[in-house]
């Protein structure tokens, strides 16, 4: 369903769910006592192929759960993204670009399913492509 088709009633009502919600979590993240990790550097690189070429990548700004050893994460991933061309006229090989994807680490292993955009040319549409990565975390 839209959001347009929702009246004002019902726009100030999922509002004021997603706002005590909000407070909830936030209420509930203060009242536990457990003990907070620091990191100076906590990164993860990864490589990968997507949409006829390869990747580099860096996660960026991202939602992430942390249980043990494990982190899923959900965000912001720019990237330098490697591709050749094989037509006439060419665009370079290596350029940057912003995705956005799901990544699981487990201790310095890490998995990821990105999602790059590639825009309209005059030959084809906009899409979406899917990717798969591997990469390092790092963590001190």
């Amino acid at each position: 369903m839209s959001l347009k088709y929702l009246n004002e009633l019902e726009m100030k009502l999922l509002f004021s769910i997603c706002f005590l919600v909000f407070v909830a979590t936030c209420a509930n993240a203060q009242l536990q006592t457990k003990k907070i990790a620091v990191f100076v550097i906590d990164g993860i690189v990864v490589t990968g192929y997507v949409d006829h070429g390869a990747y580099l990548n860096f996660t960026g700004p991202n939602v992430s759960y942390t249980r043990g050893k494990s982190k899923l994460i959900f965000g912001m991933l720019p990237s330098l993204r490697f591709k050749l061309d094989s037509g006439t006229t060419k665009n370079s090989p290596i350029f940057p670009s912003l995705g956005v994807g799901l990544t699981y680490a487990y201790k310095k292993l890490v998995l990821q399913v990105p999602l790059y955009y590639n825009a309209k040319t005059t030959v084809s549409n906009g899409k979406w492509a899917i990717g798969v990565g591997i990469g390092l975390r790092f963590t001190k």
